[in-house]
């Protein structure tokens, strides 16, 4: 028995279909992407002004027990580290496990005498300058 068998399609997508499937991501890329940016932005600066905060307190821990705050020279890394430098803290304990970054990679700044406040730490923002506005404004204890 000689029965010929009807012929069949192979299986795949027409470029047509493959065309219209990636119009319409392109389409929902292009709708989605400023809104999960922003939203990114907004995490770093609410990152950084909890970051702040915690180095705040930390800093304050250290002025109850040792009466002065860590000078310029001596850093944000006396919460870490007992410093070398004058004048030696009396009563010094470990304040902070690890000195974190700002969400944009940079370190945190420190100031003593500080402008807005006796002592003041801040970020600079994403463009790492200072001043700005928006993603780029200064983070700072003193807002």
């Amino acid at each position: 028995m000689n029965t010929k068998f009807p012929a069949r399609r192979s299986a795949g997508f027409t470029l047509i279909e493959l065309l219209v499937v990636l119009s319409i991501i392109g389409v929902l890329a292009a709708l989605i992407t400023p809104t999960v940016i922003g939203r990114i932005d907004d995490a770093r600066i609410a990152a950084a002004q909890v970051d702040v905060g915690q180095i705040m307190q930390a800093l304050k821990r250290y002025k109850l027990d040792n009466q002065r705050y860590p000078t310029a020279e001596q850093g944000l890394q006396a919460l870490v580290a007992r410093p070398a430098a004058p004048p030696a803290p009396p009563n010094w304990k470990g304040y902070l496990d690890r000195l974190p970054n700002d969400p944009w990679g940079a370190p945190y700044q420190y100031l003593n005498p500080g402008v807005y406040g006796e002592v003041d730490v801040m970020s600079y923002g994403a463009d790492g300058a200072p001043g700005g506005e928006g993603k780029d404004a200064d983070i700072g204890s003193w807002q």
